[in-house]
């Protein structure tokens, strides 16, 4: 069962924008991540080249601070929001709920839920954000 100090580390290195390094620090080696009902990605170094690969695609991506969190044991709920800024300057916005389960300080599962019918819908671009790479 994880601390809310370290789950609240956790959303903090997210809303800096240190995606990769989240992963780095805080999923277990063998951890899954699922969009929707698609199939699991397996593995945090394939968690993490895959994160990577998304962000390489973007000017930046802008998190906001989670909406809720929720934290019932092994399982946290957080509701989260980014808007992706293209190389462009547009802005697409993602709200999520990502459900996980953690094994100890580490998250050993996790699944993403959002409607795909109005995910990444185009918003103003935020002016602040760190850039990726």
């Amino acid at each position: 069962m994880p601390e809310r100090a370290r789950v609240d580390a956790f959303i903090a290195a997210v809303v800096s924008g240190d995606h990769v390094g989240a992963i780095r620090d805080f999923y277990t080696a063998e951890a899954t991540m699922q969009e929707n009902l698609g199939e699991p990605r397996r593995g945090r170094e394939a968690l993490m080249a895959h994160e990577a690969k998304a962000l390489a695609r973007l000017d930046r991506m802008h998190t906001h601070q989670p909406r809720a969190v929720l934290v019932d044991g092994d399982h946290v709920v957080v509701h989260w929001v980014f808007d992706a800024i293209g190389k462009d300057g547009s802005a697409r916005r993602l709200e999520e709920l990502a459900i996980q389960r953690w094994e100890g300080d580490r998250i050993a599962e996790e699944r993403f839920f959002y409607d795909t019918a109005s995910s990444w819908r185009e918003v103003e671009a935020p002016v602040s954000g760190k850039r990726n790479g």
